[in-house]
């Protein structure tokens, strides 16, 4: 695994946008820290602006320059990276967290994902489907590797859920929330269900004040916690 961050530098892709994506990790291991810089600052439409191997070191460097999307760990020395999400949370309300980790637990999966995690990534992910999903996650998506997918809807799908008129979401926003669910962007979702950006944006907004939420994460969160999706 270590060999394939630090050894696979041919990624490419058809982004064109002018502005790089600006990555920074938050890793204790060096060669896994050092192989993802490598990686991310080597492929087109990235930049890795700061690596740091832990939540004490990320946080003055993260707030002399904050990151458009930052890699996250989740067993950390100090403070673990599930109370490193909490803090640059509540410090960075609209910065991007995805975690890359060995961890497959039900536990630290759901603590991840309610702290305000918008992705759950395993460290065995190929490099080539890791740019991927950070250009997802940054796009609105909610990357999650596939055998995470396969345990979130084990974790959730044992609940019983209060009755949607409870929280009166309209037959669209949850199929909107459905397709966040599966792991569509706003802008995948737009066009499958052939609307524009702004349209899912604008419902978006509605289904933040009707669930008390203030990311798409922590809605895609508590959708399935309580069952308001299928």
């Amino acid at each position: 695994m270590l060999r394939e961050f630090a050894g696979d530098l041919s990624y490419t892709d058809s982004m064109t946008e002018e502005k790089p994506v600006r990555v920074a990790i938050i890793e204790d291991l060096k060669q896994i820290r050092e192989g993802l810089a490598a990686l991310i600052g080597g492929s087109p439409g990235f930049r890795c602006i700061g690596t740091f191997g832990s939540i004490e070191e990320a946080l003055p460097g993260i707030r002399r320059n904050v990151p458009d999307l930052l890699l996250i760990d989740i067993g950390l020395p100090g403070k673990s990276g599930i109370e490193g999400i909490r803090i640059l949370k509540d410090l960075y309300p609209d910065l991007v967290m995805l975690v890359l980790t060995v961890f497959e637990d039900d536990q630290r999966i759901f603590d991840a994902l309610c702290a305000g995690a918008h992705g759950y990534m395993l460290k065995k992910t190929a490099p080539a489907k890791l740019l991927e999903s950070l250009k997802d996650a940054v796009h609105g998506g909610a990357p999650i590797s596939p055998e995470i997918a396969m345990r979130v809807v084990k974790l959730f799908r044992d609940f019983r859920p209060p009755s949607n008129s409870e929280y009166r979401l309209t037959p669209h926003e949850i199929r909107i929330l459905e397709l966040l669910v599966e792991g569509d962007s706003f802008k995948t979702a737009a066009q499958k269900l052939n609307v524009t950006v702004h349209t899912v944006t604008f419902h978006m907004r509605s289904i933040y004040d009707k669930l008390q939420v203030h990311s798409k994460s922590e809605a895609v969160a508590k959708a399935l916690r309580h069952g308001l999706v299928k």
